[in-house]
């Protein structure tokens, strides 16, 4: 079963796209040292204010990964401070 948490993040502050980089890797990296989650910007790549993340788990217990990614959520939410995080959603699938 895989399973994905899609982050919108605003960054209200970033003024070029390297900047917006250099914001969105370590995060995505702090993300997948924290959690093991495999983590991707997956839309948005031209907008110096916002930005699209997924993280993604596989695993066998449907609960086990939605409460998972649902601490992924809070920690994304509670520790990304370039910005705000305009959407979370978990999906699961086959």
């Amino acid at each position: 079963m895989l399973a994905t948490l899609t982050l919108h993040l605003r960054l209200p502050l970033c003024t070029s796209l390297k900047d917006k980089r250099g914001q969105i890797k370590p995060f995505m990296s702090r993300l997948h040292r924290e959690f093991n989650v495999s983590v991707a910007e997956m839309d948005l790549h031209d907008k110096w204010d916002e930005a699209v993340i997924v993280c993604a788990m596989v695993g066998n217990d449907a609960a086990f990964l939605q409460s998972a990614l649902q601490t992924v959520a809070k920690w994304a939410e509670a520790n990304w401070r370039d910005g705000d995080v305009w959407d979370s959603k978990i999906e699961m699938g086959l």
